[in-house]
């Protein structure tokens, strides 16, 4: 059964990217904006209500978001801007409560059960965080109460606003599910609602006649166990029966940091492609330092021109933090694989991820400072000569900023100055375009 004396709060800011964009310029307010890449191969990573009423959703290719909207506004997205603004808002959070666990820039958990006596119950609590953030941001968002992370995320949507060509038409803005009240929010809902019921899964379990989730609270567990595996159709027998466990874990580490790029064209040069792993290497290692969290195993993300898709990965014997460690690895990777008939996307990713563990120095560590690329005649990136070089890199990008010191491979590549990460959702131009665009201020 559901815990009743849990209050969790599950708060999602309403189309952020799009609405922080609006709020800046006021002047947008009221079109169809689309944050992403407007390119052949981009895909629209946020869509203001005014958009989503022509259709146009996340994740939706751009070229059929444009045609379903072809006088929307297109901005290509600033990430450093969504993140301080994801920062102050994370910031209202804790101050109502220090279990807060993000989800990602524009959404979190809070439990507040332990709060109650001081700021109310969590119908007000979500009142109040409302309020808080369209005062102090101009964005507006909406909050699911519930007794457990699932109902209370599920709620959220309960409350969203709907779209419209004149603008959001505003929800409930608040949906609480109270104790008692668990089951009978449920059972209407349809069976794919459940978190782990993909499509395979919706397939087995439409083949039982379940349609809803009242269907399959009513089916007995060995049933769907039999049908979808022990554990799967035990985790869904559960939630169907509105039990879920989970605490709210505050300030939870990543498991994986990674970068991928998908390109204007194919690329099928190595030493094209050896220039990418550069700067995502450089991108990922940067990351992973800011984070203290250095890792063993790199993987890269291989999408050929067929949209087929590879991935191959390898641990280090060490936990590594540095870009010339990652890049090494990874170029061992992409070594051996075929790239003659064009890689459409290629990423980095860094995962088995731990605190940084004491350094011992080694033989390597006195075998010299780094020579080309940062890459020394010994295993590059791993000593304390290249140890210093990198904290020199972080205190000068952290005072002047990324840009301010660069691989020097990446000098000589004048068409492409954006970073990986800067243009996440694919290329924003045709080829041979001009890429550095930004929106009019």
């Amino acid at each position: 059964m559901p815990d009743p004396l849990r209050t969790i709060l599950h708060v999602d800011m309403d189309a952020f990217y799009a609405s922080v964009e609006q709020h800046r310029r006021p002047e947008l307010r009221g079109l169809p904006v689309v944050v992403g890449a407007r390119g052949p191969r981009g895909v629209v990573a946020a869509a203001s209500y005014e958009a989503r009423a022509f259709g146009v959703r996340s994740a939706m290719p751009s070229v059929r978001a444009q045609r379903l909207c072809p006088d929307a506004v297109w901005l290509p997205g600033d990430h450093a801007l969504y993140g301080e603004v994801s920062g102050r808002i994370m910031e209202i959070f804790r101050s109502v409560t220090p279990l807060v666990e993000p989800l990602s820039l524009d959404e979190a958990f809070l439990d507040v059960t332990g709060v109650r006596r001081l700021h109310g119950d969590g119908s007000s609590i979500a009142a109040d965080i409302r309020r808080r953030i369209l005062d102090q941001e101009g964005l507006r968002c909406s909050v699911g109460v519930a007794s457990n992370k699932f109902l209370a995320k599920l709620a959220t949507e309960h409350g969203k606003p709907s779209a419209s060509v004149g603008g959001p038409v505003p929800g409930t803005g608040v949906t609480v599910v109270r104790p008692g009240d668990e089951r009978a929010f449920l059972r209407p809902l349809p069976v794919a609602d459940l978190w782990g019921v993909g499509p395979k899964t919706l397939e087995k379990l439409q083949r039982l006649g379940v349609r809803s989730v009242g269907d399959l609270e009513a089916m007995p567990i060995e049933i769907v166990t039999r049908a979808v595996g022990e554990a799967h159709g035990r985790h869904l027998h559960a939630l169907a029966h509105a039990v879920d466990a989970r605490p709210v874990i505050p300030d939870a580490r990543p498991k994986s940091i990674g970068h991928e790029e998908t390109f204007a064209v194919d690329i099928d040069d190595r030493d094209a492609l050896h220039v990418q792993l550069v700067r995502m290497a450089d991108a990922v290692a940067d990351r992973v330092r800011r984070h203290g969290l250095p890792g063993r195993t790199v993987s890269i993300k291989v999408r050929f021109a067929d949209f087929s898709t590879i991935t191959r990965s390898a641990t280090q014997p060490t936990p590594i933090d540095s870009g010339p460690s990652i890049l090494r690895a990874s170029s061992a990777l992409l070594q051996n694989v075929d790239v003659s008939q064009g890689v459409r996307l290629l990423g980095v990713t860094l995962s088995n991820l731990d605190d940084a563990p004491p350094r011992q120095m080694t033989l390597d560590d006195l075998a010299g400072a780094p020579t080309h690329e940062g890459v020394s005649a010994s295993k590059a990136g791993d000593g304390e000569a290249w140890r210093a070089v990198t904290d020199a890199v972080d205190a000068v990008r952290e005072r002047f900023g990324t840009d301010a010191l660069r691989p020097a491979t990446l000098l000589g590549d004048p068409k492409r100055r954006s970073r990986p990460g800067e243009r996440p959702w694919g290329p924003d131009h045709e080829p041979g375009e001009e890429t550095d665009q930004r929106p009019p201020r």
